[in-house]
């Protein structure tokens, strides 16, 4: 017992370690850190698993002609597209948040900056996600359709998470957190540091589609949908793309992403457009360099056998 305490802490020190210097402020680089541990299932190399015995009828659900679309790395409605994050320090002061949801959200305060970036812009009516990374403690803290009050001072939201990315812990069954599928968001983004800068992808991407399944399957803890076909997509669900997909005719950001998504894959966590990787703002982006992952069709990946359906 003494000995996996020390490694616990071991580890939690190492963790700590390799990010003292990272910057402050709304999307700030993180120099390609690793959020979760290596060991965490959104880090798993998915690519020797076997494929779900559903995985055509659930790839033709969703589109086998559809091809994937990046949703990040263009100016949309005046807004950088993407769902943006803002780093802080331990000391960033906290402050109250009331969640319309407080039975499935933990509860505040929350170390947000009153000039905290929401998704789509301040007047946005969509998700409004404002995600916080505390780099001194290795938190995240996550709102879903967030509202600011008195300038920031205090904020509205429908629900809230907190993950400590040191030593990660799934949401309780059945609970949501600031994504439909009880997941931490900002670890599942596709991030300029790491497409772009170490020009490697070592963990699952977020993905959405318009129609999924009342059920959801680890590591997701919550569904959101009335629909019980299982040829549906769960929440939680990771797809990958085929191993004998060619991405030698691919250059630059595609091809990092594509060859991530042999590796890591992504993993189904909210409704949304189909096939539609999320990804975090960032003025570096060169759309043109991602547009080329759209020739990629859905017929082109393959769900990975999925562990224990929960639909209730």
């Amino acid at each position: 017992m003494k000995t996996t305490a020390l490694l616990l802490l071991a580890c939690t020190v190492s963790a700590l370690a390799q990010h003292p210097q990272l910057p402050t402020g709304p999307n700030a680089d993180l120099g390609g850190a690793l959020l979760m541990p290596a060991t965490d299932d959104w880090n798993r190399d998915v690519s020797k698993d076997e494929v779900d015995p559903l995985s055509d009828a659930i790839i033709a659900s969703i589109g086998a002609e559809t091809g994937l679309h990046e949703d990040f790395g263009v100016v949309w409605k005046g807004q950088p597209g993407g769902i943006p994050y803002y780093v802080v320090s331990g000391d960033q002061p906290k402050v109250p948040i009331a969640f319309e949801y407080a039975d499935e959200s933990d509860p505040g305060p929350y170390p947000i900056p009153p000039d905290a970036h929401i998704e789509g812009g301040p007047q946005s009516e969509g998700d409004r996600h404002v995600l916080v990374l505390d780099k001194d403690n290795w938190k995240l803290y996550e709102i879903y359709r967030a509202f600011p009050l008195f300038g920031g001072k205090a904020w509205n939201a429908y629900s809230g998470s907190v993950f400590d990315l040191k030593v990660p812990k799934p949401r309780p069954a059945g609970w949501t957190s600031a994504d439909a599928a009880g997941l931490p968001i900002l670890p599942g983004l596709a991030r300029y540091d790491e497409i772009c800068g170490t020009k490697k992808l070592t963990h699952a991407l977020r993905f959405t589609v318009k129609k999924s399944r009342r059920a959801y399957v680890p590591p997701a803890t919550h569904f959101a949908s009335p629909h019980k076909d299982e040829n549906l997509p769960p929440m939680g669900m990771r797809v990958r793309l085929k191993a004998d997909f060619d991405t030698s005719k691919f250059t630059g950001a595609a091809k990092v992403i594509l060859e991530g998504l042999k590796t890591h894959g992504m993993i189904l966590a909210d409704n949304g457009g189909d096939w539609f990787i999320s990804g975090a703002p960032d003025d570096r982006w060169n759309h043109e360099e991602l547009l080329p992952i759209r020739k990629v069709k859905g017929k082109d990946l393959e769900v990975v056998k999925m562990g224990s359906v929960t639909t209730r």
